[in-house]
């Protein structure tokens, strides 16, 4: 446990911007969607149409009105699994090297490469 007021730990995140992903934990389990952004200081990720929050946002001038804002929150990356599309199955995800020696990430379940 870190020490009150330090940084949070950093681990390496398996999924990347754009990939698809599926939520393995918590009320939006079982959704769906796509990497919107991944904030590696927290290790979390916004994922499209998965843990949305609604604001109320205060008019920034007099004579504007103010709005209810429903957005995207980020959760964290370990609540997420990647997403085979053609299988319709979540995986973990392993590295190999292709043919010409490129290291690419690769779904354990299926052998699907992502990159």
């Amino acid at each position: 446990m870190p020490k009150r007021g330090s940084a949070p730990v950093r681990h390496t995140i398996h999924v990347k911007k754009g990939d698809t992903v599926q939520v393995i934990t918590g009320r939006d389990k079982g959704k769906v969607g796509e990497v919107m952004s991944v904030i590696t200081k927290t290790s979390k990720v916004i994922v499209k149409g998965v843990n949305i929050r609604t604001r109320h946002v205060k008019p920034k001038q007099e004579e504007e009105s103010g709005q209810i804002v429903t957005e995207e929150f980020p959760i964290h990356s370990s609540n997420v699994m990647l997403y085979s599309e053609k299988q319709k199955v979540a995986s973990r995800v392993c590295h190999t090297f292709t043919e010409d020696g490129r290291k690419v990430r690769m779904l354990k379940k299926t052998g699907e490469i992502i990159d």
